[in-house]
């Protein structure tokens, strides 16, 4: 199971343009904040990601969230794939894992999730995907792991096979600053690369001293 941006792709300048497209077109005028400070500022779903931006350019007390996620799923909805790619070895580590079930959960928004995989050519590598508004939590709640476990399968059309928790792998970009991965029940541990790999134990989520990845190649 994969995370998407940060993890998989590398999606920031389009988020960043997007995002500063967006502000320009509601209050003209306003500095762009930027590839890297945006970057920061991805993880959490795009209204976090526009709360974020609005506070960071002094924007908040005056726009409402609402109004300007709308203009910035437009912008970047028109731009999803114009730079985004794939992270160095992830196109080596899908293919040493096309034997198992994979799937992706992440909280951009499901649609465009799916058709930026499908873009990038590599959505028949996933049986699920899941966005954000395609279930009721978002990450770092794991309801979204615990549902996509029994519905495994594969991107082949072979029949669903069932994952039970505790053989379920999850890679993960690190939390913002160094936050802990939140969810209910025990927890142990920080993930503190940019991506690890985490286990699903029942209705919680344990980080059982990760195995710490530099590159994507390393799995597999």
């Amino acid at each position: 199971m994969f995370d998407l941006d940060g993890t998989l792709v590398d999606s920031s300048r389009d988020i960043a343009e997007a995002v500063d497209a967006a502000i320009a077109r509601v209050a003209p005028g306003t500095a762009p904040l930027g590839v890297e400070q945006v970057r920061s500022f991805v993880g959490s779903g795009a209204r976090v990601l526009i709360e974020r931006s609005l506070r960071a350019s002094g924007l908040a007390a005056r726009l409402e969230v609402e109004g300007v996620l709308a203009v910035f799923m437009e912008c970047y909805a028109a731009r999803l794939t114009a730079t985004t790619r794939l992270y160095p070895g992830a196109a080596a580590a899908l293919d040493a894992l096309a034997h198992l079930p994979l799937a992706v959960l992440t909280n951009k928004p499901g649609p465009l999730s799916r058709r930026l995989l499908d873009e990038l050519q590599i959505a028949d590598r996933f049986a699920l995907v899941v966005g954000g508004g395609d279930l009721a939590t978002k990450k770092p709640d794991p309801a979204g792991l615990l549902w996509i476990g029994p519905r495994g399968g594969d991107a082949h059309g072979r029949a669903p096979r069932r994952v039970r928790p505790g053989r379920c792998r999850v890679r993960v970009p690190r939390p913002p600053a160094g936050r802990p991965l939140r969810a209910p029940g025990p927890v142990v541990g920080a993930l503190r690369s940019r991506v690890a790999l985490v286990r699903a134990v029942g209705s919680a989520v344990r980080v059982p001293g990760p195995r710490l990845l530099s590159d994507l190649g390393d799995l597999g």
